[in-house]
């Protein structure tokens, strides 16, 4: 089973975001995330946090609704992610879609991409959409779908990564390589079939890809 977790960042695409939905989507949020979810029509199936980002108006809608909220107190020591993330594999997701992930304060940002890669996480399928953008937590292997000159980044979130190889599909290809930590060498490369197969023997990869009408003018 599927969820879709609504963060509490910024949804600057929305219809991008209701596009990706299923019907059978589980709907989480974490706290003000709500607000993302109410405002696409959405019913959440669960809220979670310490509500302190929820406004009032979304609570009262949230409450006519009859959603369930699960209110955590202030003082904890998980995000608010966190506490949904685990909420979904108790519920029965193994795949986690996070929507409004990004933007707002650049320490939620971050700790809310860094979390994907802890190894409490290891066994959800787990991926982040921006728009059109998506960016996927790979630990084996993953075929992106695209179109050619759409470009695909990979980036180290292990300390290394062992054995990575692009399989095809891509214009600079990697064997057997090794990706440390904080090095940009998987950073626009370029696909030239709609295909890119990507797989790494250890560690933690994440794999971004970009269609190419997005940033056109940005050369690769």
């Amino acid at each position: 089973m599927r969820a879709v977790l609504f963060a509490n960042g910024h949804l600057p695409h929305p219809l991008a975001a209701r596009r990706r939905l299923l019907p059978d989507d589980l709907i989480l949020c974490a706290d003000g995330g709500s607000r993302h979810a109410l405002a696409l029509g959405l019913r959440p199936h669960l809220v979670i946090g310490d509500l302190d980002s929820l406004a009032i108006a979304d609570r009262a809608h949230l409450d006519r609704l009859g959603c369930t909220i699960e209110q955590h107190p202030a003082d904890k020591d998980a995000t608010d992610l966190e506490l949904a993330l685990h909420a979904a594999r108790r519920l029965g997701a193994d795949e986690v879609l996070l929507l409004a992930a990004l933007g707002g304060r650049l320490d939620q940002a971050l700790a809310n991409l860094l979390l994907l890669a802890g190894p409490q996480f290891a066994d959800l399928r787990l991926s982040l959409a921006d728009g059109e953008q998506t960016a996927w937590v790979v630990r084996d292997r993953l075929s992106v779908t695209g179109r050619p000159g759409d470009t695909v980044s990979t980036l180290a979130l292990s300390p290394q990564v062992e054995g990575l190889t692009y399989h095809g599909g891509l214009r600079w290809p990697l064997h057997d390589f090794t990706l440390p930590f904080g090095s940009s060498r998987g950073v626009s490369n370029e696909m030239t079939a709609a295909i890119a197969p990507i797989s790494l023997r250890r560690g933690v990869l994440l794999v971004i890809h970009i269609p190419a009408h997005l940033f056109p003018e940005i050369p690769l």
